[in-house]
C-alpha cells in the first residue's frame, strides 16, 4: 500500500472486537490480556484426535450454542468464528441501509483445513467417490469464512479473503484502504479468523521447523472497522499511516523485516524514537526470534513491554496481526497518554512473508477505567 494512497483518505479504526482463548467480546478479551497470561487448557483427545495435549481454544464455543440452529448445521469453526466476531462489531455499528457501501476483508492461512481433510477422507473411503455431503462443500473453499459474514449481517459489499498467513490483517488493511480510497466501500470489516482443529495439529506438527520446539496452537477471530478519517461516524481510535510487506527467499529475516519497518516509517513520517509500541508476531522459532531481536535493537526497550506478547494465545497463525492489533488498542484506551503516539505492528510467516504497519494511537483512556496494576506498570513506563 502506497504512502500516497494512505495519506490520502487517513484511513482510521473506530472499533474493534475479539473472539480469543480469553472469550467472546471485547469485555473478555481486556479482562484477558490484563489477568489470564496462559488460557491453555488440556484437549479431549476423544474429540479432537490433535497431535498435543494441549491448546488455547475459544472457552465454550459450540458453534450451535453460540449462534443458534438455523444455518448452522454444516458450518465450519473458523466460520462460526468468523460470524460470532464480525457480530459482535456490528452490535456497536449496525448495519444501516442495504449493506451495498459496506466491505469485508477478511484474513486466513488455508480456510478450514480440517474440512478440506474431512471432505477428501469421505470421497475416498465412501462407496463411491462422489458420495459427499453437498451442504459440506462451501467449507472447503478458501473464503467460505467471508460469504458467511456477509450473508449472516447483510453485508453487501465488497467480500475479499486475504490467503497471507500471520500477517493476513496488515495485508488486509491496505486493502481495506484501496477499497475506501476508491469510493467501492464506506466503511470496510477488516480482520482473521483461525480456528483450532485436530487436521491442523497434525498438519502444524509436520511442516514447522525443528527450531520451533513445542507449540501450543490457538484460535480465534478478531475484527477491526475501518472508516475514512474524514467521513467516520464515531471517534477514531488508531489512524493507519502506513503498511508494507515484503518477501524473504533465504531465509534471511532480519535485513528484509529490517527494509520493510525503515520503509513504513519512513512513508509515515516516523522517526523510531517516536514509536511508543513496537508488537512481533511471535513466530514460534528462529524467525521469531530474528524479529523480536529486530526490534529490540530499533525502539526503546519499554516499547516492546507495553503491549503482552500475542504468543500468549497461542499461535494463532492467519489471526496472530489481527490480535496484535486488538491487543495494542485495548491497552492504549486504557492507559493514559497513550493518544498521538505511534506503533509499529510486526508480522513474520514461516512461508517467507513479512510485513509492517505504522499506526497512530487516538483513543484516549476514559476516566476511572484502567489495566490491571501490574500491566498499567508495563504500559506506563
Amino acid at each position: 500500500m502506497s504512502a500516497s494512497a494512505i495519506s490520502a483518505i487517513r484511513p482510521t479504526i473506530s472499533l474493534w472486537s475479539a473472539v480469543s482463548p480469553y472469550g467472546i467480546g471485547r469485555d473478555a478479551f481486556i479482562e484477558g490480556i490484563g489477568s489470564q497470561p496462559d488460557p491453555a487448557v488440556q484437549l479431549d483427545q476423544d474429540r479432537w484426535h490433535a497431535a498435543e495435549d494441549h491448546a488455547c481454544l475459544v472457552p465454550g464455543f459450540e458453534i450451535r450454542d453460540v449462534l443458534g440452529k438455523k444455518g448452522t448445521r454444516s458450518m465450519d469453526r473458523v466460520s462460526a468464528l468468523a460470524v460470532t466476531a464480525s457480530g459482535e462489531l456490528l452490535r456497536n455499528a449496525p448495519v444501516e441501509g442495504d449493506g451495498r457501501d459496506i466491505g469485508l476483508v477478511l484474513g486466513t492461512t488455508t480456510g478450514s483445513v480440517q474440512s478440506m481433510m474431512d471432505f477428501t477422507r469421505t470421497s475416498m473411503t465412501a462407496e463411491h467417490p462422489f458420495y459427499v455431503d453437498p451442504a459440506v462443500i462451501p467449507n472447503i473453499v478458501l473464503n467460505c469464512a467471508a460469504s458467511q459474514c456477509a450473508i449472516w449481517h447483510q453485508l453487501r459489499g465488497p467480500n475479499t479473503t486475504v490467503a497471507g498467513g500471520r500477517g493476513s490483517t496488515l495485508l488486509g488493511l491496505g486493502y481495506a484502504a484501496r477499497l475506501l480510497a476508491s469510493g467501492r466501500a464506506s466503511k470496510v470489516l477488516c480482520g482473521a479468523a483461525e480456528e483450532f482443529s485436530g487436521a491442523r495439529s497434525w498438519l502444524d506438527r509436520h511442516t514447522r521447523g525443528a527450531d520451533a520446539g513445542d507449540v501450543v496452537l490457538g484460535e480465534g477471530s478478531a475484527m477491526l472497522l475501518i472508516e475514512p478519517g474524514d467521513r467516520r461516524d464515531r471517534p477514531p481510535m488508531a489512524q493507519i499511516l502506513a503498511v508494507e510487506s515484503m518477501v524473504y527467499l533465504d531465509g534471511d529475516v532480519t535485513t528484509t523485516l529490517r527494509k520493510c519497518v525503515d520503509r513504513a516509517l519512513r512513508n509515515a513520517k516516523v522517526k523510531a524514537s517516536e514509536v511508543w509500541a513496537a508488537l512481533p508476531s511471535a513466530l514460534p522459532g528462529l524467525a521469531g526470534e530474528q524479529e523480536r531481536a529486530l526490534l529490540s535493537g530499533m525502539f526503546d526497550s519499554s516499547a516492546l513491554t507495553r503491549v503482552p506478547d500475542v504468543g500468549r494465545l497461542g499461535d494463532t497463525s492467519a489471526a496472530t496481526s489481527a490480535f496484535q492489533i486488538v491487543s495494542l488498542l485495548a491497552v492504549a484506551e486504557r492507559t493514559s497518554g497513550a493518544a498521538g503516539n505511534a506503533a509499529v505492528v510486526t508480522t513474520v510467516d514461516r512461508d517467507g512473508t513479512v510485513a509492517c504497519a505504522v499506526l497512530r494511537l487516538l483513543v484516549h483512556c476514559p476516566p476511572k477505567i484502567g489495566l490491571s496494576g501490574a500491566l498499567r506498570g508495563k504500559a506506563e513506563k
